[in-house]
């Protein structure tokens, strides 16, 4: 079992960067993928990034170029560093583990662990 909880969410101006943070228990946070998603009001979950255990990282097409996925072990920790943010980019950002050997990562199902959610708000 592990347990995810999110952070570093919040309010920021079109533009402006916010660094989100999730920690996870247990002690074997190295063996999982880790992946960040989102879920705007009217929308349906979309996958943002994840980054595998061997460090390789995958974005989804609209965040590209902005955001960053990073994964601190010896802390247990993922990090998503967002930058250029957007008002698009409003949402509440879920961080998520996958223990199981799957073909692909940017779809919801692929994960075994979410967290509590954390809101960001980009205002105009």
């Amino acid at each position: 079992q592990v347990q995810l909880v999110e952070s570093g969410g919040g309010l920021v101006q079109a533009g402006g960067s916010l660094r989100l943070s999730c920690v996870a228990s247990g002690r074997t946070f190295s063996s999982y993928t880790m992946g960040w998603f989102r879920h705007a009001p009217g929308k349906e979950r979309s996958f943002v990034a994840h980054i595998r255990r061997d460090g390789n990282t995958y974005y989804a097409d609209s965040v590209q170029g902005r955001f960053t996925i990073s994964r601190d072990n010896a802390k247990n920790t993922v990090y998503l560093q967002m930058n250029s943010l957007k008002p698009e980019d409003a949402a509440v950002y879920y961080c998520a583990a996958s223990y199981y050997y799957r073909s692909a990562y940017d779809y919801w199902s692929a994960y075994d662990y979410w967290g509590q959610g954390t809101q960001v708000t980009v205002s105009s």
